[in-house]
């Protein structure tokens, strides 16, 4: 951190009018950042560029607007922690340093194109630095949250081949503890003060590299990055994305939903192994010259972000809905955000309640979005739309959203269904490439001419949808994906436990939490229920992700369930596969 500390400082001499009349006219003077054809390519009604990289096609071309301007608009990249340090980079300045880092992955880490990178570290510049470098290289991305347990890094390394891995101290000691089992891994790489023997000190690098580097020439088809995503059955899926879909295929998100420009100042707080940190703190902005701003926090501090907004000329502000379910707790009228303007969400239905509670507390309207991991954003409220509350908006283009019924025919409005995009001929180019070494799986999204995204909806006569629920048994908890499968794989490794089934159940905070359904062996039924009920979370979060664990919501939780109940046996089918479904229905209170 202290060799990018050096680059933090930076002023612009230019005015907020002079940024504005640039926005609009700069596809005049460089024909790469040519704004009406990225809008036509994002409708589908132009032709996807054979060629595209967003480094060198978009960041690249914003260093040039600087450069002959002489001047930047607001930085690129404004990060602070809370504890007095401070980054500020222009995008000239952000194109220096992740061309060092890509020179980095090329030399020292000898990252081909195309291997697989490894990266879990938490909102820290770095980050940021090296997305771009691997965009640079042709290496592909992984990214993951800090969150991840020994377990789930290890299995991330075998599944996807990674040649290299890059985290923290924090998680370098977890890594070595099973690293001699990961035969493709190669180089690991920590981003910290300290050095560790048998790892590569980023900071040591950045500064011994060269300056400059030639981006690679990448298609637009070709791979750039990989997610891991929770799935019903089985372990996360690799969910792999393109220069294409992942670069241009956020151009409309951050003009229209984020609605944001080269003058705001944009706050996303998406963890950074999520889809939506790809969209909200990277892609969607720096696509308009907008500047990302970012506060790094342990964990979502409330008050934190209320003086953080009031302290910042913060313009547009994205988060969970649980986040702004956390915030409307306080009394918002206390605070005087001067400069917020634009309020988003996604990755979770949006509480009408809270809703109407922000809006009544500072005059702001929250702005919800629909999507998937696999297709980014294919609904929203957009800025100017009529909100319906309970309702996460229409269908964003270019997507045609239906809801269809198990034959694949359109429903008529208020009947439930299957929430799918049509894709006729062929699939969108914002859609993912496929789920790495599962055929099956990809062929499994398709149902007629539509994609099916495993939601169940709604639409009005007016084309509103709401979100009633999976079709799967995915949870859907503060935004995070959470597959039951992992958490019954994790109880069943403790020895009180015969089997278990978990589901989601119902919160007024996180929308929905974990609840595991256990049969004890014989040799724990006389333990104290409470004591093993804590024994069982402390282990589930030591085998996976903490954020999986089941758990109850927060001290402000008002429905009193057990969040893990013992019983004698589970429901069955006669095939012996348990029947989450009347168990989820239980706890939502529909039988």
């Amino acid at each position: 951190m202290k060799i990018l500390l050096e680059f933090k400082v930076w002023r612009s001499p230019w005015s907020i009018q002079t940024l504005r009349r640039l926005f609009h006219q700069c596809h005049k003077t460089f024909a790469p950042l040519n704004f009406s054809d990225y809008e036509a390519i994002g409708r589908c009604e132009q032709e996807v560029p054979e060629y595209f990289n967003f480094a060198s096609d978009v960041l690249d071309k914003w260093t040039q607007i600087e450069k002959e301007r002489k001047g930047p608009s607001n930085p690129a990249l404004w990060w602070i922690n809370g504890k007095g340090d401070e980054i500020k980079w222009s995008f000239e300045q952000l194109g220096f340093l992740s061309q060092k880092a890509a020179n980095v992955l090329s030399g020292p880490c000898n990252l081909q194109r195309e291997d697989r990178v490894l990266v879990i570290l938490p909102q820290i510049p770095e980050w940021w630095l090296l997305n771009v470098a691997c965009m640079r290289t042709g290496a592909i991305f992984i990214p993951g949250t800090i969150q991840l347990t020994a377990q789930d890094i290890c299995y991330r390394l075998l599944a996807s081949k990674a040649k290299c891995i890059i985290t923290t101290d924090v998680l370098a000691p977890v890594v070595d503890s099973f690293a001699s089992k990961c035969q493709f891994l190669k180089t690991k790489v920590v981003v910290s003060e300290s050095s560790r023997a048998e790892w590569l000190k980023f900071s040591d690098l950045l500064k011994a590299v060269p300056a400059v580097h030639n981006c690679v020439k990448t298609k637009s088809q070709d791979p750039m990055v990989i997610y891991f995503t929770s799935g019903a059955t089985g372990s996360p899926k690799m969910v792999e994305h393109s220069y294409g879909s992942f670069g241009l295929g956020f151009y409309l998100c951050g003009r229209y939903w984020m609605n944001v420009t080269p003058s705001d100042i944009a706050w996303n707080m998406s963890d950074t192994a999520w889809v939506k940190a790809a969209i909200g703190s990277l892609f969607g902005p720096w696509f308009q010259g907008t500047c990302v701003f970012v506060h790094t926090m342990p964990q979502f501090d409330p008050k934190a972000v209320l003086n953080t907004l009031c302290r910042y000329p913060v313009t547009t502000m994205c988060s969970t809905s649980t986040a702004y379910s956390m915030l409307v707790q306080h009394d918002l009228t206390r605070y005087a955000f001067k400069t917020l303007k634009h309020c988003l969400t996604g990755g979770e239905p949006l509480n009408p309640k809270v809703m109407a509670q922000w809006k009544s507390q500072t005059g702001l309207t929250i702005h919800e979005a629909y999507g998937q991991t696999e297709i980014g954003m294919i609904c929203a409220n957009m800025k100017g739309m009529k909100i319906k509350p309970g309702s996460f908006g229409k269908a964003a283009p270019p997507y045609d959203v239906q809801i269809i019924d198990e034959n694949g025919s359109v429903l008529p409005p208020g009947k439930e269904g299957d929430i799918a995009v049509k894709i006729d001929l062929k699939r969108p180019f914002t859609f993912f490439t496929r789920y790495l070494d599962d055929p099956v799986k990809t062929a499994s999204t398709i149902r007629g001419n539509f994609y099916i995204t495993g939601d169940r909806g709604t639409m009005d006569e007016d084309g509103y949808i709401r979100f009633m629920g999976r079709s799967d048994d995915i949870i859907i908890s503060s935004g995070y994906r959470i597959g039951p499968f992992e958490i019954e794989s994790a109880l069943i490794q403790h020895p009180a436990v015969v089997e278990s089934a978990v589901v989601s159940s119902p919160d007024p905070i996180r929308t929905e939490v974990v609840k595991a359904f256990v049969v004890l062996s014989p040799s724990y039924k006389s333990q104290d229920p409470k004591k093993l009920a804590c024994e069982l979370q402390d282990h589930v979060k030591k085998v996976t992700a903490p954020y999986k664990y089941p758990r109850k919501a927060s001290k402000h939780r008002c429905i009193k369930k057990k969040i893990i109940e013992f019983v004698q046996q589970l429901p069955k089918t006669i095939t012996g596969k348990i029947k989450r479904n009347e168990l989820r229905n239980k706890e939502w209170g529909q039988i």
